[in-house]
């Protein structure tokens, strides 16, 4: 692959413990998202838990990515509750995703952010999270079969309906879509600033935007990256995605 003309996109990776040694990992779904579906190269980066020269991220990159993960962002960053005993929790990952999300849009960098990463959209806007949507009895269950499949969990799962001038409506064309369900959290109040782009049947918001951005700027909380290449309405968020970081990309001069 020839990377001329391809916009280097950040895709910000989680910090896990693998036996004995901590990893920072990426799912290669993601990278290969952008690669697909963006037509950008992907470039990790790393959550290792220190400050982070964000400026020079910034400088060096035409858009990121910021990805779903096993884990969930630490409640005290929404003033939550505790969450139960054995939630799995990144916080060298909340160190770097939440500071740089905000730079990053405020500095017109195309950003979109899928699962934790629309989670963590939310919270850095001021937004709160449900921890456990399933326990607040008037929402459909969102939840995947852990048991089933991939192909199965991340199968099609419900409709959701789409804000009408909105960024997604205007890149899908049409007024909704069809999307997998695979997380258990979910947007209790939204950030301020930022607009539904889509819901669920249920009324949960799914997607939104950030008024006034620069730039693009899409949070999702459905899972786009899964076999990108096959799903129009995944295709058409990524090429929407892409086409923003080459249009950031030929602006740049480096």
């Amino acid at each position: 692959m020839s990377l001329s003309g391809l916009p280097l996109i950040g895709v910000v990776a989680c910090n896990q413990q693998i036996g004995l040694h901590p990893f920072n990992i990426v799912g290669e779904k993601y990278l290969l998202s952008v690669v697909n579906g963006a037509k950008g190269f992907p470039l990790v980066i790393p959550s290792l838990g220190v400050d982070a020269p964000i400026e020079a991220i910034l400088a060096r990159l035409d858009g990121i990515l910021f990805t779903g993960s096993p884990s969930n962002v630490e409640p005290h960053h929404y003033q939550g509750p505790a969450s139960e005993h054995g939630t799995h929790h990144d916080p060298k990952r909340d160190a770097i995703t939440l500071p740089l999300i905000k730079a990053a849009i405020d500095a017109g960098i195309p950003v979109l952010g899928i699962c934790r990463g629309f989670q963590e959209m939310n919270v850095v806007y001021g937004g709160s999270l449900y921890q456990k949507l399933h326990e607040v009895g008037t929402y459909i269950e969102h939840r995947e079969d852990k048991k089933a499949p991939l192909d199965v969990q991340y199968g099609i799962s419900h409709p959701v309906n789409l804000v009408a001038g909105g960024l997604l409506h205007d890149a899908w064309g049409c007024d909704t879509a069809e999307v997998n369900s695979v997380h258990t959290q979910g947007v209790e109040r939204l950030g301020e600033g930022l607009q539904p782009e889509a819901f669920a049947p249920d009324g949960l918001v799914e997607a939104f935007s950030v008024k006034n951005a620069k730039n693009f700027a899409l949070g999702v909380q459905w899972h786009p990256e899964w076999k990108v290449t096959e799903n129009a309405f995944y295709t058409a968020i990524f090429e929407a995605f892409g086409q923003a970081c080459r249009q950031h990309a030929a602006t740049q001069v480096r």
